[in-house]
């Protein structure tokens, strides 16, 4: 038989399109499609769309970038409440609905979720969302060139691979099996646009200022260098008439401007030139918002109570400082904190004394652990057990030629006050102080880049409690990572090992507060303080649904979600009222009241 160059190009191409054929993966036979369009609706039938909110940061973020090096600042949250996941969670209900996904499945063996995409679901520019661009977000988290090492392990060792099996079908799975109430806070990625992402060579620098296109409900359409920044509704979002997205995300523009300076934002807020303000702290709670605006009814207060984890605020010892790698030098520290004098004094016995690493977290959380009291006695045993039995003429104590003495690097200049009564209680316990105040992102740069000796501030989020991040070896010792205590300890990298590798919630739970009990054994991490809610103020043109706010989200007052892939979807809430605006400032010229509204809600408050 005689091949000419025709028939066996015909031949070879047959070949290869049975091979195609062949290799095409198949979805499993056996799954069991879910939705959800039977939770409760959380928005407001009477919310309408328009207007402009007015809000403000302390200071100008230093990239527009999500990941990679300065991206971890205060203005992230706003890009990523713009990056839809592939199926959200229901503020209230803690259960799944739709987002980008209509429906999802998941694998007998609890180490995949198989998703169906909305057909629907566009980028910002317009393009559709694709399972490649799935399959992309696999391949930008573990590339080298976004310089960011902890999403680079965590993509490479806790996802394994994204499957298509169609173009609206496609599954993502998990390196290892876990329970399934929390394998989509691994699993329901975002999409990354491939199309804008053509090259990742010089990352860093290339997209530094680059507005990539999202998903959500809004996009930055006009930026001022240190000035400010403006997000747009789009009018038309792929997403507005879902069951759970309908009549949210209201406002036509958000307009966020720099004011560095807190008491400058709030002299703003009283002229009506920002729309709402936070009023968590007691100074601003009790005796700032009061006034004419308050008394004849122009601005509302809310105090707000929600049942959701806690963030773990607290001071961020640098174990890489050789007298702070000494832990009875930390545990001097602990005992010499005297926090309910700072409660008490600054902040009106308002908040609570956080206890754990991880409250909130339901079963996740060890309620017997407790914060260290205040006691200087206890501190003396500590301090003199590491060699600083001596004082110097000041008080302070001293180790030959070295003084006890710590800079504390911190964010905000509401925080000055607690710090200078500290200051004074740890003089008391022969420690010095120095106070180094930075804007926010120079702050978290600072503690990024492990260039602190103590760290005022908080990390978290999530669903569950997170600890690889924040307390492995792995990223310890190095700039531009969490692990900002440089916690590098055998047994703690074995618990999160097995915390991260664990298959059942009951294992989890049990590891969790081993882990928890480490951390408060170790004394590199101490506890602050925490609030169970949430405080605001707000000018009467700002409309809030009829339960003005969200079991896990807080008061109704965010312009985006809260999300960095799967997370609760709660913002975009409110609304603005154009004719009670012109109402109400037509009032104020007159000096027309309106009956005062100050409401404390207790829908969500956990029963103490």
């Amino acid at each position: 038989m005689i091949f000419n160059k025709s028939s066996i190009l015909s031949i070879l191409s047959c070949v290869l399109i049975y091979s195609s054929v062949q290799a095409a993966p198949k979805l499993p036979g056996n799954l069991e499609w879910i939705t959800n369009d039977s939770d409760e609706v959380f928005a407001s039938p009477k919310a309408v769309k328009g207007g402009k909110l007015h809000s403000f940061l302390l200071s100008f973020p230093l990239t527009l970038r999500y990941v990679g090096p300065d991206s971890n600042g205060s203005f992230r949250s706003a890009i990523l409440g713009n990056k839809m996941a592939l199926v959200a969670s229901h503020p209230n209900t803690s259960g799944l609905f739709p987002s980008l996904a209509t429906h999802w499945a998941y694998s007998d063996d609890n180490t995949t979720m198989y998703f169906k995409l909305n057909p629907d679901a566009r980028w910002s520019d317009g393009k559709p969302v694709t399972p490649d661009d799935y399959v992309f977000t696999l391949e930008f988290m573990r590339s080298k060139e976004i310089i960011a090492p902890w999403y680079n392990t965590y993509y490479s060792d806790e996802i394994g691979e994204v499957v298509i099996y169609d173009d609206y079908t496609i599954s993502v799975s998990s390196s290892k099996p876990r329970p399934r109430n929390e394998l989509p806070s691994h699993v329901a990625l975002n999409p990354t646009p491939r199309h804008f992402y053509k090259d990742l060579t010089g990352f860093v620098k290339k997209y530094n200022w680059s507005i990539a296109p999202n998903t959500g409900p809004y996009q930055i359409s006009e930026i001022k260098k240190g000035k400010s920044i403006t997000f747009s509704r789009k009018k038309d979002w792929w997403a507005k008439d879902l069951r759970y997205y309908k009549n949210r995300f209201n406002v036509d523009k958000i307009k966020t401007t720099v004011i560095r300076d807190i008491n400058l934002a709030w002299e703003h807020f009283k002229k009506g030139k920002l729309d709402i303000f936070g009023l968590t702290l007691p100074l601003y709670w009790h005796e700032k918002a009061t006034g004419e605006i308050f008394d004849k009814g122009y601005v509302k207060k809310l105090w707000f109570y929600n049942d959701a984890p806690q963030y773990a605020y607290g001071i961020w010892l640098n174990q890489d400082n050789p007298i702070l790698k000494d832990r009875d030098v930390r545990l001097g520290i602990a005992y010499s904190l005297n926090m309910e004098k700072v409660n008490q004094e600054v902040l009106r016995g308002d908040y609570v004394r956080k206890n754990n690493y991880s409250s909130g977290f339901g079963d996740f959380t060890d309620l017997s652990i407790k914060a260290r009291p205040f006691d200087l006695q206890k501190a003396d045993e500590h301090f003199t057990k590491a060699g600083w039995s001596e004082r110097g003429g000041d008080g302070i104590r001293i180790k030959g030629n070295e003084r006890l003495s710590f800079t504390v690097t911190y964010g905000s200049d509401l925080v000055t006050s607690r710090l200078v009564v500290l200051k004074e209680e740890y003089k008391r316990a022969g420690l010095e102080l120095v106070l180094r105040k930075m804007d926010g992102a120079a702050s978290f740069k600072s503690a990024l880049e492990k260039k602190h000796d103590i760290w005022w501030g908080a990390l978290g989020g999530g669903d569950f409690p997170q600890y690889w991040g924040t307390l492995h070896s792995k990223n310890a010792h190095k700039a531009q990572t969490n692990n900002l205590t440089n916690t590098d300890d055998a047994q703690m990298d074995r618990l999160i090992e097995a915390f991260r590798s664990a298959m059942t919630t009951t294992e989890r739970t049990d590891l969790a507060k081993k882990i928890q009990n480490l951390i408060h054994y170790q004394s590199a991490w101490i506890p602050t303080l925490e609030t169970p809610y949430g405080r605001v103020g707000y000018w009467r043109w700002v409309q809030l649904p009829d339960v003005p706010g969200t079991r896990i989200g807080g008061p109704a007052t965010s312009a985006f979600d809260f999300s960095s892939s799967f997370s609760t979807s709660d913002g975009g809430l409110f609304w603005i009222d154009k004719d009670i605006k012109k109402e109400t400032l037509a009032a104020k010229k007159k000096g027309k009241s309106f009956p005062v509204v100050n409401v404390v809600d207790t829908t969500f408050k956990v029963a103490d």
